[in-house]
């Protein structure tokens, strides 16, 4: 029986924020404040400059210019482009300050731009060593920066926060925020607060316990910690957090704390800042391991994992919260990005949260209080049928408890979700929030043969039932199932007002503009701007690669651009392998920071095409038995980073084709030696045993002897060949 702590923490809540309200002192006025904190606190009247990741502190991603609209979108072209060094994922936002731009890219690199001309003023590497790629769930990726008082922060991939002089790139100071002797990460863009620097961490898939941290934004000084997990019963932190998770503890159950798992609960990306309420609003991630049996005995709720936290920015003292998928064992996370806005409803004007997790609900909560005002699914949802408002919890099918039913289960929304990472965006003017949705199903079932590994994924799932056939009509049916919508959503009435089907289910972050314009990328390398009103398509641009990354817009000198990264990358392409594509370009991935302004004149270099190689096609008759030992071990090892049936999504080497494959010592010297470290490809020997690491080889040729074979085929019945 779950135990429910909801409703406990409910009738509490409105005693604890009536006591965080009457103790905190808001600083909403310009009196005591640095220049930065109240422009960051004005950003939203600041068109010219894109401040902060969401734009301002709601993170509507709403830009005041209307200069670019309707009328002459069409006239859109390339103001500048920089090739940026590194060809993984890219997903930064960048923000601009008074004509200079500061982005992000893979490996944590920071780059500064005169945002006029694309001149690159510096960049600055933190020097990420590549051994730490195997603790990244989702790719080598960085979300973005922050700016206060002429610094600019990074977290880096390997857990640093640093802070870089924005004028001359130069590091100012560096602090370690996680155990780097754990497999933490960071991938989100800090944000600031009054001064102080509040940065989380991701690593739940391989075994964390999560917490969101704020610092002093002069010296690096840690001002405080909250944890979003308990940690061993009886053991306090000396943390801020303390209190709280003894009563979050009642919650859990077995020993969740021990054996690597951590409990998970990391905050590896949203957040939102109400200046008036004086809040902090944190996504709080999946727990771990994903299956709860093995994470806390199949029972309880695990706060906070799957909830929205509120908490005091100056202190980290907890507010409220709400958990959106109690138990949750989907990687459900409620990281995604959430934007505050008041809205009428019923009559009455609310001060509300709105979020799109990848749970599959669209969620209005009162910011004050946490209050649960309307919960409605955005997309196809079988994993519950809906929220009961009185006691704020989801209604869940039995079915889908595959630990405790000890089944698999066939999900949608799948651990993808129904929304990522990817920004979305409110127009106040239109009343519609523009969600970047997907549909993407994914084969949940336990593994009773797991066993924790040193290195890479560990969740506690048998991910060998997710494998494709070889059949290419039954891969191609599956393909077709897998759907990317971009949404426009009325929060008022929780209903979907138009949407535009897309063909992939991992396309772009959202930019809304009041020139009436919504901004979006795609998997195809398309750069599209839509009616905010109608959906209708009114331009778009190939940028020759795959856009994961939200654009922004600004202006200087009164004209107005528009900025985005591109770069193809991330969880699914890597994960998905042979569902996932960059448009008609496999396996070509080019990384740049592109500027479009009215008649811009200046044109991308011809597309080269890349050959992936020979296929090492191995020898028939291999014993199947051996085939199928390295089918497994693959499929737990690596299949998260070379994709689903050792099919690469373009991000990273396409095993099939590599020439280690068809070559024993060369296999041993990478999986066992390490001699690629520091290109992120690390040794797995602790993991592995010799007859595993030969029989993952002999899989991945057989694999390749596969492909061979429906390519003789093809081109044996005049087709083309791969």
């Amino acid at each position: 029986m779950r135990c429910n702590l909801g409703v406990v923490f409910a009738v509490a809540l409105s005693l604890l924020t009536a006591a965080g309200c009457s103790e905190h002192n808001a600083e909403t006025g310009a009196a005591g404040l640095d220049a930065t904190t109240r422009r960051l606190l004005a950003a939203s009247e600041e068109g010219q400059n894109w401040l902060t990741y969401g734009r301002d502190y709601s993170e509507t991603r709403h830009s005041p210019l209307d200069g670019i609209n309707p009328g002459n979108v069409g006239r859109l072209g390339i103001a500048w482009y920089h090739d940026l060094d590194t060809n993984r994922g890219q997903e930064a936002t960048p923000i601009i300050v008074d004509g200079t731009m500061y982005t992000s890219s893979a490996w944590s690199k920071v780059q500064a731009f005169d945002a006029v001309t694309g001149k690159l003023k510096w960049q600055f590497d933190p020097e990420v060593p590549g051994k730490v790629a195997v603790n990244a769930c989702c790719d080598v990726v960085n979300r973005g920066v922050a700016y206060w008082e002429g610094k600019v922060f990074v977290g880096t991939l390997d857990g640093r926060l640093i802070a870089i002089d924005a004028g001359t790139g130069k590091q100012v100071w560096s602090v370690v925020t996680v155990d780097q002797t754990k497999p933490y990460t960071i991938t989100g863009a800090p944000r600031v607060i009054k001064g102080r620097v509040i940065i989380g961490n991701g690593g739940a898939e391989m075994g964390v316990r999560g917490y969101v941290s704020a610092y002093d934004g002069a010296t690096g000084r840690k001002l405080w910690r909250f944890y979003t997990v308990p940690g061993e019963p009886g053991k306090r932190d000396g943390e801020v957090s303390d209190d709280i998770l003894e009563q979050a503890a009642k919650g859990w159950h077995g020993k969740w704390w021990s054996d690597g798992g951590g409990g998970g609960g990391t905050v590896w990306d949203a957040m939102a800042y109400d200046p008036d309420l004086d809040l902090l609003y944190i996504g709080v991630g999946n727990g771990s391991y994903w299956d709860q049996v093995r994470r806390s005995d199949g029972k309880g709720d695990n706060l906070f994992v799957g909830s929205i936290v509120a908490l005091r920015p100056d202190t980290g003292k907890y507010v409220w919260h709400f958990q959106e998928t109690p138990g949750d064992q989907w990687d459900y996370t409620a990281t995604q990005h959430m934007i505050l806005a008041n809205l009428t409803i019923d009559g009455k004007n609310r001060k509300v949260l709105m979020q799109a997790p990848k749970n599959g609900y669209f969620f209005v909560l009162d910011r004050a209080t946490g209050e649960l005002i309307s919960a409605k699914p955005y997309t196809a949802v079988n994993w519950s049928t809906g929220y009961d408002l009185r006691t704020r919890q989801p209604k869940i099918n039995p079915a889908a408890l595959y630990s405790q039913q000890k089944s698999t289960w066939v999900a949608l929304p799948g651990a993808l979700g129904a929304h990522n990472w990817q920004p979305m965006a409110f127009n106040p003017a239109t009343g519609l929030v523009y969600i970047p949705a997907q549909e993407v199903g994914f084969v949940y079932k336990s593994d009773p043969d797991f066993k924790r590994h040193a290195d890479g994924f560990n969740i506690g799932l048998d991910l060998n039932v997710a494998d494709l056939p070889d059949d290419k009509a039954v891969q191609d049916a599956v393909r077709k199932s897998v759907k990317g919508t971009l949404i426009a959503w009325d929060p008022v009435r929780q209903k979907q007002v138009w949407s535009i089907a897309q063909d992939s289910g991992w396309n772009g972050g959202i930019l809304s503009t009041a020139g009436g314009l919504v901004f979006q990328g795609d998997t195809h390398g398309m750069l599209s701007a839509y009616d905010a009103a109608k959906g209708s398509k009114l331009w778009s641009y190939d940028l020759q690669t795959g856009v994961m990354a939200p654009p922004v817009t600004w202006s200087r000198n009164g004209k107005q651009y528009v900025t985005v990264v591109a770069g193809w990358g991330g969880a699914y392409p890597m994960f998905m392998g042979g569902l996932s594509w960059n448009g008609n370009r496999p396996g070509v991935n080019r990384s740049r920071v592109i500027t479009f302004k009215l008649d811009g004149d200046k044109r991308l270099p011809a597309v080269e095409t890349t050959e992936r190689g020979t296929l090492q096609a191995g020898l028939a008759g291999v014993d199947p038995a051996i085939i199928e030992l390295g089918r497994r071990a693959y499929n737990r090892t690596c299949t998260v980073c070379h994709g689903g049936g050792a099919i690469s999504g373009g991000i990273v080497p396409d095993l099939r084709y590599s020439p280690a494959t068809s070559d024993p010592a060369m296999w041993t010297a990478i999986l066992v030696d390490g001699v690629l470290e520091q290109q992120g490809m690390v040794s797995f020997k602790r993991d592995l045993s010799v007859r595993e690491i030969e029989a993952i080889r002999l899989f991945i040729a057989d694999r390749a002897r596969i492909a061979q074979q429906a390519t003789d085929r093809k081109a044996a019945a005049g087709g083309k060949s791969d």
